[in-house]
Formats: structure tokens, sequence, C-alpha cells
């Protein structure tokens, strides 16, 4: 509709409905005469302002809202997000009263980095085409079991047993640790699964070295086009391809026409919060009724940071050479890059962000030295300590962020900030079911015929 240039005000229904009563009275009067008294008493009719925003609200529920998941990357083993969705998927079971509620009933888009890349993957890919692989809980449990294999470093030597884990894809006898986890993780019927195995859109970035630009892996891409469409294990290698530990890693698409030279998502994407945004609002395809971020209820789980693992004192800071320097300004760059979308998020959802938005963030108090000491391998005594960490951070208070204000420590914990975005996820499912429209129009998988 075109804006009003004479400055009034639209009319709003109490308005027009008050317009149409006068006029009743006054073709009473003057054209069958007026005897009804009744009609001359003053009625109650709500302020324009007010109908006007009953009025949006109604038109807001009826389109609904899209329900966003994004998983940092970082530290903590991803045992802070890991427990998280763990608390979340047990919430979402108890508040819909469905034993078999699943993280990938109740979002629309995923979007992770690192560990965050490879949980997105376990929690929405699939070998049916109905249910995801795995639970909640089953997905930290899994590198936390293999944490051993996957994380240990040997002493003086700064390629750690990682690097030996992801070898490259043309190794013949196959890779161990995490790629051979991987590889198993979403094999079926000795079919690798791609992108398009997945219940909902995904998005998993990578560095992209033949191209010098960030690379996301996407499911709305791979549905269009095999050129788009990667092996799921390749993904989350290439999304969790740490340089300080192993170097990059040369991937094709299925069809052979995309080459990626992959390498650590968090170098260019540590918060993938921002990007799942704006895939949505510019995606009307599959989100056609999205008008703006007041329709997107998004949880954003972040990690504890690199920063905050390391804790270094000022003594210890001058002794370092460049080599050391560079590995801790990517950490710098990592954590802020992270923490300037949390804060551009926040500032973007504007009035709405306490109800549309979570960021689920430790605050750090205490815990610096702690994580320093515990997160510099993956034995089990290492792990068990990390998941006892995780769990104690889960209970602090949430950190949120202030439009023009930085950060305040909010008065519900994460573990009840994630009880009450559950909800509002199970709200949100039960309501699609009474609306007119889909709220959503997913693309869907064609099998191939032949």
């Amino acid at each position: 509709m075109e804006a009003n240039h004479s400055g009034m005000k639209e009319p709003s229904i109490d308005s027009d409905k008050l317009s149409y009563e006068i006029f009743s009275i006054l073709e009473s009067k003057f054209l069958f005469g007026y005897n009804d008294q009744k009609l001359w008493i003053q009625k109650q009719v709500s302020p324009p302002e007010q109908a006007s925003e009953s009025v949006n609200h109604a038109i807001k529920n009826q389109r609904g809202k899209i329900c966003l998941l994004s998983i940092d990357g970082g530290g903590m083993r991803g045992l802070l997000p890991g427990k998280a969705l763990a608390y979340l998927e047990l919430a979402l079971k108890n508040k819909s009263g469905n034993p078999d509620a699943r993280i990938a009933d109740y979002f629309d888009v995923a979007a992770g980095t690192g560990v965050g890349g490879i949980f997105t993957a376990m929690l929405f890919g699939t070998k049916d085409q109905r249910s995801p692989i795995f639970r909640a809980d089953e997905t930290w449990k899994l590198l936390a079991d293999n944490g051993k294999s996957i994380y240990a470093s040997s002493a003086g030597n700064s390629r750690s047993s990682l690097q030996r884990c992801f070898k490259s894809g043309s190794s013949r006898r196959g890779g161990s640790g995490m790629e051979k986890m991987m590889n198993e993780a979403f094999t079926s019927d000795a079919r690798v699964l791609t992108l398009k195995d997945t219940l909902k859109p995904v998005l998993i970035p990578c560095y992209d070295l033949s191209s010098s630009a960030p690379f996301l892996f996407s499911r709305a891409d791979a549905l269009e086009t095999d050129s788009f469409d990667f092996r799921l294990d390749q993904v989350c290698r290439a999304t969790s391809a740490d340089p300080k530990l192993f170097g990059p890693v040369e991937m094709m698409s299925v069809d052979g026409q995309t080459k990626c030279v992959a390498l650590d998502g968090g170098l260019v994407m540590s918060n993938p919060t921002a990007a799942a945004i704006t895939h949505v609002l510019h995606n009307k395809q599959e989100f056609p009724f999205v008008r703006g971020v007041e329709d997107i209820l998004v949880l954003s789980l972040g990690t504890t940071g690199q920063l905050l693992e390391a804790n270094y004192d000022y003594g210890q800071v001058k002794k370092w050479k460049a080599k050391e320097w560079a590995s801790y300004m990517a950490r710098i760059s990592s954590d802020s890059s992270a923490d300037v979308v949390d804060q551009s998020v926040a500032m973007a959802f504007g009035h709405s962000r306490s109800r549309n938005y979570v960021r689920i963030q430790a605050n750090g108090s205490n815990l610096g030295r702690c994580v320093a000491n515990v997160d510099t391998d993956g034995s089990p005594k290492n792990m068990k300590m990390l998941i006892e960490m995780a769990e104690e951070m889960l209970k602090q208070k949430n950190v949120e962020s202030v439009m023009f204000s930085g950060k305040r420590i909010g008065d519900q914990s994460n573990y009840e900030k994630l009880d009450w975005f559950a909800g509002e996820l199970v709200i949100e499912h039960q309501r699609r079911s009474c609306r007119i429209a889909p709220t959503v129009a997913f693309k869907q998988l064609h099998p191939n015929p032949s």
C-alpha cells in the first residue's frame, strides 16, 4: 500500500465501525425520522492504536514464527552447546507430552560452525527422510566417549593426533578418529549421506582457499543442483578443519563440478546466527510469510570462548614470539566476531529481542583457569571434568546483550531460559495445525530415478 502523503492515519477497524454508526444515525434522522434515543448513548470504542495493535498481533500469529537454531564453534570441545541441546530436547518432551520429541521437529532452520556444524548434521541428518539419526544427548556423548582418539595431543608436537584422525579423502584405508566416526554416522546401506539427506534447511560454513572467500554448505542449494551437494561426513570435516591442528581438505560436490579447499568455518563465521537469519529473510520460497525479524524465533548457543580457555597473564604474554601471537590473535578474532554478531542481532531485534532472541553463553566467572587446565586433551578424566563444568555453566545466570549498553546478567539461569524457549517452541508447533496457510514450505528431496 502506498504511503498516505496527506499525513492522515490509516483508518482502523473501530474507526470504520464508528463512521458506519454515525452515517446510520444520519440516515435514520433525515430519511426515516429519528425517534430512538438509545442510538445517542455514547458507546465505548477502543482507541485506534489498540485496535491496530490487536489486528497486527492476529496477523503475526497467523503468519507464525520461523524457529531458528544456531550453534557456535569454539571451546569446551562442544560440550556446553551439546549439554544445552540435550536439556532442550528433554524440556520439549516434557512440555509437549511427546516422549519421542526431537530437536528437528521444532526448528525450521539450523546453522552450525565447527563442532556446532557437526551437531547440526547429526541432529538434522536422516537415513529415512522421517526422523533424525541422533538424539540430542547422543551427540555430545559420542564426542566425549571418543575424546581420547580425537583430541589427544603429543607432547612437544603442535601437529596433534587430530591431524592424523582427519586424513585426506584419498586415503585408501580410510581415516580414523573423527573422520571414521563421522563416516560411520552418515553412512546408510553403503551410501554416504549428503546435504540432501537432512530434514530441514541447514547451513554449515567453512573458508574456501580456492576462492579466498567463505563457503556455506546449504541444503536449499543442494536440492537445487548436485553441484552444491556434498557428503555430510566431509562437510563436518571441512567446518572443523582447525588450521592449528591440521591442513585444509580438498573436497568435491557429488557430481564433481564444484571444488572446495576447505578450512575451519570458525575463521570466518564463528557465530552463524546472522547468516541463518539472512537466509530466512531472503528465502521466500521456503518462508513465504516472513516480513522481518519479528517473525523469527532464534536460539543461539555459544561456547565459553577461546580466550576464556587461555586466561594468560601479562608476564607470560610478554615472552611470546610471533608464532604464539598469531595463534592468540586468531582466538581474539574468533571470540570478538561471535560477540559482535550477538550484539548486532540483539540490536536488529530491538524491543522484541527478549521474546524472539535467546543467547546461551557462559559468563566465564572463575572458570578460565579451570578450563585451561583440563581442555588440553580428550582423556576420559578431562572430558568428565569438562562435562561437569558445562553443567555448572548452564546453571549460571544468563548473559543478555542490551541495545547500546553492552551486556548484562539476567534474572534467569541458562537452564531457565532454555526451559522457557522450549515452551515457546511447543506453542508455535501447536498453532501451526490451526493456521489457514502453512508457515513453511520446505523444498523436498525428489529421488533420482536411477
